[in-house]
């Protein structure tokens, strides 16, 4: 029978499960429910390749619906890890998509308004400078009505608009389902990043690496006539900073020129800055494309974790012949060819980590 439903061949799973992590009991007696849990996919291969699994968090109004399948019908990361021989997780936000949400417990939500969709993510029209590259998005299209670009549209969702509150939910649940997993790579994208560094920080034994896509940023106020750290530069809640740090406005800030015209000046901390030593020898890659709005200021973000002693990889896509990509990188026509420079880079790293032990 005929059929445009977009399917996914999936011969290369062995297992699969869902269940939920974290959560509490909330309410009065006769009326409670459970509120704050995770949901949670997970894909094994037939032949599982790589000591250790990858755990996907999306980033703002999105869900696991990403990782999944692209707007044009072609392969997600999700299968494509999978058919490398990477056990998959998937985790969906508490208070979001199938995690569900209890608006006395978890608050209002906000959305995504479909011109801005069209502007940041899916089109050529942003308005920084890198935006004219963008090249990657499956359609050219920014009528909404355009059958590929509706895919998209569709799927965003409502969310929190509190960060620090989705990284609050985020690291309860995230440690529940690291002590499930074992030793796990975390692949974040944009607001999912400070959930990397959190877990990592929280939990570094059960950390095997962090791959940043675009992570949240800059990391203090775009503001550059206030010089007043509002967070913790890489995330808004505290981490274990030596020496201690108990409240952003301990932190001093300076400002960095940026090094490239079409770049962004922002605040980096004095020195010498507070360390994070949990985050030391886990492997870091922070990959940035070269069309997103994240271009002009990633930069930032490295320089604050290089501050902080946290080495790691910052890769400009660009720099590898890879050219045109947007925000959505994990949906855009070339996603594959992006995946294929993330396992090599895992490949090269799993060595380094061989003495955690995965369940």
């Amino acid at each position: 029978m005929k059929s445009n439903i977009p399917f996914v061949d999936q011969d290369k799973i062995s297992k699969k499960a869902i269940f939920y992590v974290g959560g509490h009991y909330s309410g009065t007696q006769g009326k409670t429910h459970c509120c704050d849990q995770m949901y949670v996919e997970a894909y094994v291969p037939k032949t599982v390749c790589h000591p250790y699994p990858v755990i996907m968090f999306h980033g703002a109004g999105q869900t696991n619906v990403n990782w999944l399948a692209t707007p044009d019908g072609r392969m997600g990361w999700a299968d494509y890890f999978l058919s490398k021989g990477y056990t998959v997780y998937l985790a969906e936000q508490p208070a979001r998509g199938r995690s569900a949400y209890h608006p006395e417990e978890n608050g209002r939500q906000i959305y995504h308004s479909v011109e801005a969709l069209i502007s940041r993510f899916t089109s050529n029209q942003g308005n920084w400078p890198q935006s004219k590259k963008h090249i990657q998005w499956p359609c050219e299209s920014t009528d909404p009505e355009d059958p590929v670009l509706k895919q998209f549209l569709a799927s965003q969702v409502e969310y929190l608009p509190s960060n620090k509150e989705s990284q609050r939910l985020v690291l309860a649940a995230g440690q529940e389902l690291l002590k499930m997993t074992g030793p796990a790579i975390l692949l974040t994208h944009s607001q999912a990043g400070p959930f990397g560094w959190l877990l990592a920080d929280a939990c570094p034994e059960l950390v095997a690496g962090i791959v940043a896509l675009e992570p949240s940023g800059p990391p203090f106020s775009p503001d550059l006539t206030e010089a007043k750290a509002k967070n913790y530069g890489i995330a808004d809640l505290p981490l274990h900073f030596e020496p201690l740090v108990e409240r952003p406005e301990e932190l001093k800030l300076k400002l960095l020129k940026a090094p490239q015209e079409d770049w962004l000046d922002g605040w980096v901390l004095q020195e010498p800055a507070p360390q994070l030593p949990h985050l030391k020898g886990v492997p870091i890659l922070l990959m940035v494309s070269e069309s997103s709005y994240h271009a002009q200021y990633d930069h930032l973000t490295s320089y604050v974790l290089h501050q902080c002693g946290v080495e790691h990889d910052f890769v400009r896509l660009e720099e590898h012949g890879i050219y045109g990509n947007g925000h959505m990188m994990m949906l855009e026509k070339n996603n594959l060819q992006i995946a294929d420079l993330i396992l090599n880079w895992l490949s090269a790293h799993e060595k380094s980590q061989s003495g955690k032990t995965s369940v």
